[in-house]
């Protein structure tokens, strides 16, 4: 028996076993694969804010951006390295929303060393950029030391049951909150609301004689270097997907396309591949993250069809599963976003805190029901 169950072993799932684990419960984590073995794997796992003029999503992502910081540095330092980012327009509308970031953020700006610009294309240095503290993120060192303490099976769940206050999984284990942080996969619930989109995330460490000490956004992300060696990788590929694609994803092709859209940003000298990372990034159809509870559809719209159709539905007139949660929908700001939000949904089922309705996942059943009626 479990306090816990967190099925997904990835930046979000381990974050919420964290957080409970912190609080001293009993955690079981299970994956079909492994700690870190998909999408969080293959992240760069840098940490930093998002750069656009405004909007929830911005307001929320600096909120996690500065929460993260603190977080990694206080309780995981041995694998969080401070690193000033640097991060250049790719286009003209990116530079417009630059000169607008730097203009309003609250954010301390930092000048780039005289060093670092001699080693960008001349393209690069001609665009406009922003500079400030950010950092960077061991991924698979990071997921595994989250979950220490807590139970880990490799083992792939095929149902989920309540019956007389607990979730029992596979018919083998029970807990008494059960968190799915599967990402993009296939959903063990049959809710038609549920819907997210995936992205094929690629990172690609190489060795290089050029020193970088920042991490650099463009085209692609480009990490700081240690021992010769440094990590480019990007969600670049919106039409591939494990599940459902019928053709393999072509590792060449997209390191490729990955040394490329580096080079057009720093010119980088005896470049050797070393090991490629892949896998499935999930995102949200609105963009914003998803965390809390999850809807019954069928059990809501029977009861609560009049107060479904106004204009700002009440959440809090749902039906929910008991117990049941969701975290998901991160998409590139993975490891900036997870410790926020899983320090959010612990406290609302620890708590009975209230999640922010652009966050919660009933939005998406609100829009959902309303396109019925």
């Amino acid at each position: 028996m479990y306090d816990v169950v967190i099925i997904g072993a990835g930046i979000n799932g381990c974050s919420v076993a964290n957080e409970f684990l912190r609080d001293k419960k009993k955690v079981l984590v299970l994956d079909k694969d492994g700690i870190a073995s998909g999408g969080s794997g293959a992240a760069g796992a840098f940490i930093s804010p998002k750069f656009s003029k405004a909007g929830e999503l911005k307001a929320v992502i600096e909120e996690a951006f500065l929460y993260s910081m603190e977080y990694y540095e206080k309780y995981f330092e041995e694998h969080f390295t401070k690193a000033q980012l640097l991060h250049i327009a790719k286009d003209e509308a990116e530079e417009n929303t630059l000169r607008i970031f730097k203009e309003k953020t609250s954010l301390a700006l930092k000048k780039v060393d005289t060093k670092v610009k001699a080693s960008l294309t001349q393209a690069a240095l001609s665009c406009e950029y922003v500079s400030l503290d950010a950092g960077i993120v061991d991924a698979q060192k990071m997921c595994q030391a989250m979950i220490e303490g807590a139970k880990f099976l490799r083992h792939q769940v095929q149902n989920i049951v309540y019956e007389d206050g607990y979730w029992i999984i596979d018919d083998t284990y029970a807990a008494k909150e059960l968190v799915l942080a599967t990402g993009a996969y296939k959903s063990l619930l049959s809710e038609p609301y549920i819907e997210l989109r995936g992205v094929w995330g690629h990172r690609v460490d190489v060795t290089t004689t050029t020193q970088n000490p920042y991490s650099i956004h463009q085209f692609v992300s480009i990490s700081p270097s240690s021992d010769n060696k440094l990590a480019i990788g990007a969600t670049h590929n919106v039409h591939y997907h494990p599940e459902t694609s019928r053709e393999p994803y072509n590792v060449e092709e997209g390191r490729s396309e990955l040394l490329q859209k580096a080079a057009r940003t720093i010119n980088l000298s005896d470049v050797e591949i070393v090991k490629d990372y892949m896998g499935l990034r999930s995102g949200s159809f609105d963009y914003m993250p998803l965390v809390g509870p999850l809807v019954l559809s069928n059990e809501t719209l029977q009861c609560c069809k009049k107060k479904i159709r106004v204009k700002k539905p009440d959440f809090k007139e749902f039906i929910y599963y008991p117990n049941l949660y969701m975290i998901n929908g991160s998409g590139g700001y993975g490891f900036v976003l997870a410790p926020y939000l899983a320090r959010i949904l612990k406290e609302h089922i620890t708590g009975a805190q209230e999640i922010r309705e652009g966050l919660s996942p009933a939005r998406f059943f609100a829009r959902w029901a309303k396109k019925l009626s």
